[in-house]
C-alpha cells in the first residue's frame, strides 16, 4: 500500500495548508478531494494567486459578464468574484474547522496591499471583509509591516481570524506573536471569547536563501553556507515562539481558553533546482506548526517527503549558521527588510496587474 506522507504530518502536531486557490479548484472538486484524501486542513490566497487564476481560462468570465452588466466597477467585480470563491472554500472547510474546535479548517484572504502602510486603513478593511464573506472560519491576510502590527493587536481585539504575512525577520516574528498577545487581552477586557480567536505567523522560508545565495555566489569559501540560512531563520522562530507562548502572562491567556498563534511557514517550495524538492517541508516539522505548500510541494511531499520531528533539531546550529553569515558580511537584518519590501511591492504589482487585465476582460465581455 502506497503510503500518504502527507498525512504523516499530523502526527507530529504540524497541518498542511494548500498556498493556492482557483474557482477550477472548487468546481472540479479539486479542492474537496485534497480535504478528503491528503488532510489538507486549510486553504491560503494572495493576489498573486488571484492575479493568476482569474487571468487563466473562462470560469469566471460568465459572473464577470453578469456584474458588468449590472454596472459594476472592475473592483467590485474582482471583489465579488473573489469573495464567493473565498466563501465556497469556507464552506468546504468548514468541517474541518468544527472537528478542530477552530484550530484549523481555515481559509486566508488579503486585505488590499496597497493597505500595508495604513494602520487605520488595514483595520476597516479587515474588517468590512470579514463581515462581508460571514463565515467564521475566514482569516484576514495583514502584512507584517511596521502600521501593519498595530492592525493585528485591533483586529484581536475586535474578535477577527488574522493570519499574519510576509514575516522574513526574527525581531518582526516577535513583535508579531507580541502583537497577537496584546489583542488577546484587548479581547478578554472587552468580554470577548478568547477560544474562537485564531491566527497564524506566516514566516517565510525559501526567499531567505534566494536572496542570501545570491550574496554568496562567486565566493567559494562559503559555498557550505549556501540552501542553510532559510531553515536556519525559521528554526529560530519556532525557538521564539516557544518562549514567547510560556510563562505567566500567556498562561493566565491559556487558562481563559485562548489558544496559540502557530507559526506558518510559507514560500516552502524549492526555488533552487539543486535542493531537494522537500527541503524546507522536511525541515520544518513540528508541533503548533503549519506548512502552506504549493500545489508541486503538496504532490512532491505525498510521494516522498520524510515526515519526523525536525523543526527543534540543532537549533545551537542554526546560531551559528547565521553567525557565520554574519561573519562573512551577510546583514540579516538588510536582507530580510529588502525581502519585506519586496513581497509588499510584489503582491501590490500582482493586484494592479489583475485589476488591469480584468478590465481588459470585462471589455471583451460586454462590448459597447
Amino acid at each position: 500500500m502506497t503510503v500518504n506522507h502527507l498525512r504523516e504530518l499530523a502526527k507530529f502536531g504540524q497541518s498542511v495548508w494548500l498556498d493556492n486557490i482557483s474557482r477550477d479548484l472548487l468546481q472540479t472538486g479539486e479542492l474537496k478531494r485534497l480535504i478528503d484524501e491528503d488532510g489538507i486542513t486549510g486553504v491560503t490566497s494572495n493576489p498573486t494567486i488571484f492575479e493568476k487564476a482569474m487571468s487563466i481560462g473562462t470560469r469566471y468570465d460568465a459572473d464577470m459578464g453578469k456584474l458588468a452588466a449590472r454596472g459594476k466597477s472592475v473592483s467590485e467585480i474582482y471583489e465579488a468574484l473573489a469573495l464567493a470563491d473565498i466563501a465556497a472554500a469556507a464552506d468546504l472547510l468548514r468541517p474541518t474547522y468544527e472537528l478542530t474546535t477552530g484550530v484549523d479548517g481555515y481559509i486566508s484572504l488579503e486585505v488590499s496591499p496597497h493597505l500595508a502602510h495604513d494602520t487605520q486603513g488595514t483595520v476597516a478593511e479587515a474588517k468590512r471583509l470579514f463581515a462581508a464573506v460571514n463565515r467564521p472560519n475566514v482569516m484576514i491576510k495583514v502584512p507584517a509591516t511596521r502600521e501593519g502590527i498595530p492592525a493585528i493587536s485591533a483586529l484581536i481585539g475586535a474578535g477577527l481570524n488574522i493570519n499574519v504575512t510576509l514575516i522574513f525577520a526574527l525581531n518582526f516574528y516577535q513583535d508579531v506573536a507580541l502583537a497577537y498577545i496584546q489583542g488577546l487581552e484587548m479581547l478578554a477586557g472587552a468580554g470577548g471569547d478568547l477560544a474562537h480567536a485564531g491566527s497564524v505567523a506566516s514566516f517565510f522560508v525559501s526567499r531567505v536563501d534566494t536572496a542570501v545565495d545570491k550574496l554568496l555566489a562567486g565566493r567559494p569559501e562559503e559555498e557550505e553556507l549556501r540552501g542553510k540560512a532559510g531553515i536556519a531563520n525559521a528554526r529560530l522562530a519556532y525557538a521564539d515562539f516557544q518562549q514567547i507562548f510560556a510563562g505567566p502572562r500567556w498562561e493566565r491567556l491559556a487558562a481563559a481558553g485562548a489558544r496559540v498563534q502557530r507559526p506558518l511557514f510559507a514560500s516552502t517550495s524549492t526555488k533552487d533546482p539543486r535542493y531537494p524538492d522537500t527541503l524546507y517541508a522536511d525541515g520544518l516539522i513540528g508541533p503548533h506548526t503549519v506548512d502552506t505548500m504549493p500545489p508541486q510541494t503538496i504532490e512532491a511531499f505525498r510521494d516522498h517527503g520524510h515526515a519526523a520531528l525536525t523543526i527543534t533539531q540543532d537549533v545551537e546550529g542554526a546560531r551559528q549558521t547565521m553567525e557565520r553569515l554574519a561573519a562573512a558580511g551577510i546583514d540579516m537584518s538588510q536582507v530580510t527588510q529588502d525581502l519585506l519590501d519586496a513581497g509588499v511591492k510584489s503582491f501590490q504589482d500582482s493586484f494592479d496587474k489583475l485589476m488591469s487585465g480584468l478590465e481588459h476582460k470585462v471589455a471583451t465581455l460586454t462590448p459597447g
